[in-house]
This record gives C-alpha cells, structure tokens and sequence, in this order.
C-alpha cells in the first residue's frame, strides 16, 4: 500500500477549512489542521479529532510554522473572509495575507511541497470588467475601508508567484467567489448568512443601496470540488472558482423570504464604501483546464443550507467558541 499524502490546510476551522479537511480525509489524505480560532470554531472540525490521520494545531500562521515529516501539499486557507471581521481586525488580515502566506511559502520550499493560496474575487475590486476573467486586474481602492482585505489577496498572489519564478515552487491559485453552505456563520456579515439569520429571527432583511448590484453564489461542495482539481493540476496562474448563475441582492432578498416562508418585508439602507456593484465570475479556464463547472443549483444549495442553520438551537446560533482545550489533542 502506498504511503499516505500528508497536507497542511490554514485556517481549518474556518467555514471553507473544515470542508477542505472533510473531503481531504475522505480521499485518504493525512491532515494537519491549523488555526489561530480567532475566526474559526473548533466545532466545524470537531468530529475529524478521533481520526488517527487527523492533527490539528493551534497556531497564528502569521508566525514562523513548525509542521515535523513530510509535507506533500499546503493550503493557504488562513485569513478573515467577511467584512465584519476583517474590518474588526485589519492588521491581523494583513498580517496573515503577508507574513502568513511568507511562511508557508517558505514551508512549501523547505518540504518539496506544493502550495494552493486562497484567493478572492475581491481583488477585481468594483470592477469595470464583467464577468470578471482573470485576466482583469481589477478595481481596487488601496485606501479603503475594504482595503486590507483586497490588497492582502493581491499581495499573497504576487508572494505566490515570487516563490514560483525564482524558488522554483510548485504553486496554485484559487479566486473563490461568493460560496455558501453549512457552516457559515450568520453573524459574519455576508449577504446570505446575514438574510438567513434575519429570517430566522422574524427581522427584516436589510439591503444596502438599490439591490441592484449583483452576486454570484456557488454552494461549497462545489467549490471544494474545483480546489482539490486545481491542485492536481500542472496550472500556475489564477483560476476563478464560483457559480456564474447571477442575481441581484433585491431579487436573492425575495428568495429568501420565500425559502424561508416568512413575511418579513425588505428594508433599505446606505451601500457600504467601495461595496461592489457586480460580481460574476467568467469560468472559462476552470471548465477547460480542470472541466470543472458547479453542479448544485442555487435553490437546491439555499435549501440545505437553510435547513442546516433551522436545525441549529438557539444557543448555537449565537455561539461563541469557549472550549476547554484540555479535551483536544492540539499542538
């Protein structure tokens, strides 16, 4: 029997971490989680702790990273991924864009291991270009409110690349858009968890400007699907992962209220400063490199995305993570 693959992912407990780590042990792969939890919860990694292929760490990445053996691959997952977060914690989001994504370069260089970087559809800023292909370079406002996070991506992509050139790393690059699923926290401040809790709770739902501007929504397993093809690819550049099915955030609004079966009306407030006015991915590499393209469609994912956040209790909705560590086996 051949050895087992070893992969470090970042940013394990988070949303998309934990679903990485799920398919990864699915696929025979020994896991080595890491996270610093200040986004993540140990409760989306919870059941994975009894696996004899399965270590998690407790570790801010943006700190020098000790991983013993053999390392085949890395995912740079690492980085808060919602407005409120990274607006709360703008340095640390800079912090793990630049000296986290430094560190596990340096690993990938250490190990022979060849590393995948998270990117966003958000370093096409507001863009001017649509569907966004890869090729656009994008909108961005450095100074912004949005900034740290935008340019945080942008940088980890460019460190990327560095590494790849004159290191000779083997290296990928996924620009995810707007993904959903179970898991997402409703308080995150992104648009379909925020809509979901605000029927949960019997409120309004709040959208800011017209509702005119547009996302794109790709539910997570089909994502996770395009990152574990990038990765066994031989492509280096970047490559858009998302659903190019477009909605507008008024139109995704009555959605909701109909999946939901309430009667909450839609109230409306102020667009946020450089809130982008579309979004859509063009995934004409990701079907021809990796023939990839979403399975799931939207109503089918708002559905069990739905029932998983109406499952949960009250407690659970409003969670905040305070484990006793001493019950993990962490590193």
């Amino acid at each position: 029997m051949s050895e087992r693959k070893r992969i470090l992912i970042t940013g394990a407990a988070g949303f998309l971490g934990s679903h990485l780590c799920d398919r990864f042990i699915k696929e025979g792969y020994h896991v080595i989680a890491m996270d610093n939890l200040i986004t993540g919860r140990l409760k989306n990694i919870e059941h994975l702790f009894k696996l004899e292929n399965f270590e998690f760490y407790n570790h801010d990445v943006s700190k020098f990273i000790h991983v013993p053996g053999k390392l085949d691959f890395i995912l740079h997952f690492a980085s808060p991924a919602s407005p409120i977060d990274y607006l709360k914690i703008p340095i640390q989001t800079l912090k793990v864009g630049s000296l986290g994504i430094h560190n596990c370069l340096g690993l990938a260089k250490a190990k022979n291991a060849r590393v995948l970087i998270a990117s966003t559809s958000e370093v096409y800023g507001d863009p001017t270009v649509h569907p966004q292909p890869e090729e656009y370079w994008g909108n961005v406002n450095p100074v912004g409110p949005r900034g740290v996070y935008d340019e945080a991506k942008r940088f980890q992509e460019a460190m990327t690349m560095a590494y790849h050139n004159f290191h000779g790393v083997e290296t990928r690059i996924v620009r995810i858009f707007n993904t959903y699923g179970p898991r997402m926290r409703l308080n995150d401040g992104r648009v379909l968890p925020a809509f979901i809790g605000q029927a949960l709770r019997g409120e309004d739902l709040t959208v800011f400007g017209d509702g005119s501007q547009t996302r794109s929504f790709c539910y997570v397993d089909d994502l996770v699907e395009g990152i574990f093809r990038l990765l066994h690819s031989d492509y280096v550049f970047p490559v858009n992962i998302g659903n190019p099915d477009e909605i507008s955030i008024a139109d995704f609004a009555e959605e909701i209220i109909k999946l939901t079966g309430t009667n909450q009306k839609v109230i409306y407030k102020d667009l946020p400063v450089d809130d982008p006015k579309q979004r859509r991915p063009n995934i004409s590499k990701a079907k021809e490199i990796l023939s990839w393209e979403p399975k799931v469609s939207r109503s089918e994912g708002l559905k069990i995305t739905y029932n998983y956040f109406k499952s949960l209790s009250e407690k659970d909705l409003n969670e905040v993570d305070h484990y006793n560590f001493d019950k993990y086996i962490i590193r």
